[in-house]
Order: structure tokens, then sequence, then C-alpha cells
């Protein structure tokens, strides 16, 4: 009876042991090589304050108005694409997407979309061309503000600050920074 007792601790106890979390990183990234979609959303901030730089010109006409709906086309994070959005903000400026390495360190992030032209240290007013490397006031993601950054592209756009329930469940995200006019269409 003892030796079975004992067994079945021993055995309990390695079966216990493959239960605990894999620290291996060998799924962390896709087939790019770059984090997968999950892991760089537990990196960013959902929500925001809502604060805008001082400088920002709201859009004095915009496709979408603030209090409207619109559907979101674009898959910044899961759940995202088809989502139901309440325009919160409407701004007028020019988005950049850019790619960096977190002040915090960590793996580079490639193409993120987007910061804007107020959130750009010394930007001065003048679009930034693709190639030119600056340092980020934006902190949407963990390690982001202070950065040096590469721009990747722009587009002279409205961006829009956005409430929506992903639809994947899980609570309301508030004051999203930033969408484009062209990842929502009319509801």
């Amino acid at each position: 009876m003892k030796k079975q007792l004992l067994f079945l601790c021993i055995a309990t106890i390695i079966g216990l042991s493959g239960c605990g979390n894999n620290t291996s990183n060998e799924n962390s990234t896709n087939v790019n090589n770059e984090p997968k979609q999950e892991d760089m959303e537990m990196e960013m901030n959902h929500s925001s304050s809502g604060e805008v730089p001082e400088s920002l010109e709201v859009a004095e006409n915009p496709t979408y108005k603030v209090g409207s709906e619109a559907i979101v086309k674009t898959d910044h994070m899961e759940g995202m694409k088809g989502a139901v959005a309440t325009i919160v903000g409407a701004y007028d400026t020019t988005a950049y997407a850019v790619s960096y390495t977190p002040v915090t360190g960590g793996e580079r992030v490639e193409n993120h979309k987007w910061v804007i032209q107020e959130e750009i240290k010394t930007a001065d007013g003048k679009t930034l061309e693709p190639g030119t490397e600056v340092t980020l006031e934006a902190d949407h993601m963990k390690g982001m503000k202070g950065a040096t950054a590469e721009i990747d592209s722009f587009e002279k756009t409205t961006v829009y600050m956005i409430d929506y329930t992903p639809t994947i469940g899980g609570e309301e995200v508030k004051n999203h920074k930033w969408v484009t006019e062209s990842e929502l269409s009319a509801k």
C-alpha cells in the first residue's frame, strides 16, 4: 500500500510539472518573424484618456461626425475588424506608419499604424518622408514614447478616435487612437 501511494505521489508530481508556464519563445513570432498579434495587443493601451495634442486640428467636415457610428474595417487588434465604432473625435492631420524598437527593449515593431504628425517630436508641421528617422511622443504601446522610429509611409487624412466593443467580446475600448478614414465604413 505504501509503495502504491508513493508511486501515485511521484506520478502526480511528474504529471503536474508539465502544467507550468511555457517560457519558450518558439511561438511568440509569426512566419515573418514578427510578434504575434496577441503578443502585441498585450502591450497596447487599448483605451486612452482621450487627451490629444494641443496643436491637433479638429476636422471641420469629417465623413464620420462625432457621435455617429461606423464599422471598423481594419484589424490593428484582435476583435477590431467588423466592430461598431462610435466616433469620439475627428482630426485633420498626417498619419504615419512607423517601425521602431521599444525603449523598454524587445523586438522591433514593424509598420505600426498609426502615429500622427503631432505625436512626433520636432516634426514642426512638415510632412516627413519614408525613411526619415524621428523620435516618438506617442504612447500607444509600452516602450513607444521616446523611441527612435523610421517613417514607413504616410497618409494625409482625417484620423478618428473611437469607442468600440471587440467582436470577440470583452470590455469596451474607449478613446482608441487612431483609425484613418479609409479604415471605416458607413454603418
